[in-house]
């Protein structure tokens, strides 16, 4: 059944426009069309971190999921957490269509959506009915026009604090005009200190602390990355996410779609966004938790992550070409894994090849 998913999801869905195919695998996941392909519980995949118990380390990335629309339905299919948004305190449409390519050859996809969903109101109201004990984060941002972007991170904690089991303030997208520049010391500095001192406040409050992550670019240089990692150890942040997409076009085979703007997702990012990964966890160490994101598209890819430096992996481009039952496989896969190698946790494979992709010029 997965794999004829699979190849409707190649065959049929490849012949709509990229966006409507998005829609239309939305309202499968919503019909129930897309049936449960999770693997086995298995305890040494099961993973404690900043809080917060994982059953397996593969989680949906955001983008997938804007609006909130199936993240029960996702943890159904296989993944140990899922990510909603890129959400924004007003609704907005992102940039003008077409604004998402395939790039079939090179199993990659670009898009330039510009932050397209609801706004803060009609996803909240969808998490109010989810259970709690779904392990669901938010991932916030800034509305393009905002004159206050960061009190658009800080209206987007207290709006979902109820219902998030962890935040995460991507100012990493390529998509919103200056929005990267919110990477850069002194801004990022300023964006640590509210959207914390308002997760603290409303800590207090409910009595619960939600663990908040940072998404960062994998288009950084050694300079920029230094300052995350000092400002990400100063403010006492919970965690990273390596990486969101990137704006280089370096080795692609589809030179007429790598001509559009946008960032850059799928396999040729595994690379750049491993390196990016192993480069951060030496700056900050391995007490800090991160999450890797970036190409993954098999349990060998989301291992090498993890030995890369990872707690968690991220997907969501390679299921465009791989299908949904992907996250089961990866998970099967990593158990595998434990087998053939006799861990006793997946953890136990972390940083053992930090030197090989600290070292890579991706």
């Amino acid at each position: 059944m997965i794999d004829a998913l699979k190849l409707l999801s190649r065959r049929g869905l490849f012949l709509l426009d990229p966006e409507a195919a998005h829609g239309l695998s939305i309202k499968a996941l919503k019909s129930g069309l897309v049936p449960s392909c999770a693997a086995p519980a298995d305890p040494r995949l099961k993973q404690e971190i900043a809080g917060l118990t994982f059953t397996n380390p593969i989680g949906m990335a955001a983008g997938y999921d804007k609006n909130a629309e199936v993240p029960e339905a996702l943890l159904k299919i296989g993944f140990g957490f899922t990510e909603i948004g890129t959400v924004t305190p007003r609704p907005q449409p992102g940039n003008d269509k077409p604004r998402v390519f395939r790039l079939v050859e090179d199993q990659a996809v670009i898009n330039r959506l510009g932050f397209n969903n609801e706004g803060h109101g009609a996803a909240l109201a969808r998490l109010q009915g989810c259970s709690r004990q779904a392990l669901i984060g938010v991932n916030i941002g800034a509305n393009k026009d905002s004159t206050d972007r960061i009190s658009d991170y800080v209206a987007g904690i207290r709006t979902f604090y109820p219902v998030a089991r962890y935040f995460t303030a991507n100012i990493s997208s390529p998509n919103t005009p200056g929005l990267r520049d919110l990477q850069a010391r002194e801004s990022l500095a300023a964006l640590l200190t509210a959207v914390l001192a308002a997760r603290d406040e409303e800590a207090k409050k409910s009595a619960k602390r939600i663990p908040v992550f940072l998404k960062i670019a994998p288009d950084l240089t050694d300079e920029g990355m230094d300052d995350i990692a000092a400002e990400a150890l100063a403010h006492d942040l919970d965690g990273l996410i390596v990486s969101n997409t990137t704006l280089a076009r370096d080795g692609l085979k589809d030179r007429r779609q790598a001509q559009e703007a946008g960032g850059l997702s799928g396999r040729p990012l595994f690379e750049k966004s491993t390196a990016v990964l192993a480069r951060m966890r030496k700056r900050v160490g391995p007490a800090l938790p991160i999450i890797g994101v970036g190409g993954v598209h098999s349990a060998e890819t989301a291992a090498e992550k993890i030995r890369a430096g990872a707690d968690l992996v991220q997907l969501y481009s390679c299921m465009v070409y791989e299908g949904p039952g992907l996250p089961g496989r990866i998970v099967r896969g990593l158990s595998e894994l434990c087998d053939r190698e006799q861990l006793a946790s997946i953890r136990d494979i972390r940083d053992s090849r930090l030197g090989y992709w600290t070292a890579r010029n991706a």
